[in-house]
């Protein structure tokens, strides 16, 4: 196969179009109590 090779990615640490870093980055922020567990199913019916 032909081509340009595919390189792995250049910088350390993928990042998203706009620059965060992606892979396991957290981006929710950490004041979020209940986040440790589901407190109630959002459509529940």
């Amino acid at each position: 196969g032909g081509g340009e090779g595919k390189s792995p990615v250049g910088r350390p640490g993928p990042v998203t179009p706009w620059g965060k870093p992606t892979l396991g980055y957290k981006t929710r922020a950490k004041h979020h109590r209940s986040d440790k567990f589901i407190v109630k199913r959002r459509n529940a019916k």
